[in-house]
């Protein structure tokens, strides 16, 4: 059998051109699940041949049951195996209509009561819509990994494992960045809670508390630090001061519409929190510009391994 040309599998970004038109308009997908499908294959294959996701040939066989086999690796898979949709129990329109939902921030009490679907099947689709979110981040292999403990939810492509336990001294820190307009949330290496506690102890460093959110005054080339915590943490060292850090005192853009949301979040743990951050890093940085089937392509993705 002769050698294949292999495709790539993994690409950091998906590229606008790979994004089919929906001419009768996205929410036409979000009631007929053969349509929906049909959209969902046109961005996990885009040039509309079946690949395999583990070794990238193109020369597959069909099977029984929905199923394909890759000629090469022989590796038996479904059309969304390995991607990011592939974790959730929800139909193609299922998906589409969530993605709508989410685009719109309507809360999981709200989704949930439109999708007539379970709390808990719309919380795990969800945190696979925000996992695609921080994969097509240009800092995706710095995230999905120990520094922040992303890493431990995912079992190859499966988002099937659980949170660490954080500490003081295992927290992680993010720095938010300001250029051009747009906003990039940094994780700051070698930094975690501990690091500024120590600051703002011996250091005096500004520290301001809501909640679990714990943030700074301006630090080096960052508008703010900050981190999110737990009941472990010495909050009660935190001093109270007269004058608001730099990032409320500019009364910054980002940091206004990111605070609206963190506190719809409700119960954002520290483990999870990058997720967020970065949903929020891409909802302002395309906020003149329609994100849904964006979103949906991201889905279909293929989960990169290793990261």
């Amino acid at each position: 059998m002769s050698t294949t040309t292999r495709v790539v599998t993994n690409m950091p970004v998906i590229p606008p051109s790979y994004i089919p038109e929906t001419p009768d308009g996205f929410d036409s997908l979000l009631h007929d699940d053969v349509k929906a499908r049909e959209y969902l294959l046109s961005l996990s294959w885009p040039t509309g041949d079946a690949f395999c996701p583990r070794c990238g040939h193109r020369k597959v066989y069909t099977l029984s049951g929905d199923r394909l086999r890759c000629a090469s690796c022989k590796y038996t898979f479904q059309p969304f195996s390995g991607r990011w949709i592939n974790n959730g129990a929800l139909s193609p329109s299922e998906w589409l209509h969530l993605v709508s939902l989410f685009v719109q921030e309507q809360s999981v009490h709200q989704m949930k009561k439109q999708l007539k679907l379970s709390y808990n099947t719309v919380y795990k689709a969800l945190t696979a819509i925000r996992f695609a979110i921080l994969a097509h981040a240009i800092d995706a292999r710095q995230l999905i990994s120990s520094a922040t403990g992303l890493n431990s939810y995912l079992k190859g492509n499966r988002l099937t494992g659980g949170p660490r336990e954080m500490r003081m001294d295992t927290i992680p820190v993010y720095g938010i960045l300001r250029r051009d307009g747009l906003v990039f949330i940094d994780l700051v290496p070698g930094f975690q809670a501990e690091t500024l506690f120590h600051f703002h102890m011996n250091f005096h460093l500004k520290l301001i508390r809501t909640g679990n959110l714990v943030y700074t005054d301006r630090y080096k080339e960052y508008d703010a630090l900050m981190f999110c915590g737990n009941e472990s943490l010495p909050y009660e060292v935190i001093r109270r001061y007269d004058e608001p850090p730099h990032i409320d005192a500019v009364e910054d853009e980002f940091w206004n519409f990111a605070q609206s949301r963190i506190k719809r979040f409700r119960g954002i743990s520290c483990q999870r929190f990058p997720l967020y951050l970065k949903e929020l890093e891409f909802r302002f940085n395309n906020r003149s510009k329609s994100i849904t089937e964006v979103l949906a392509a991201y889905l279909c993705a293929l989960v990169p391994s290793p990261l």
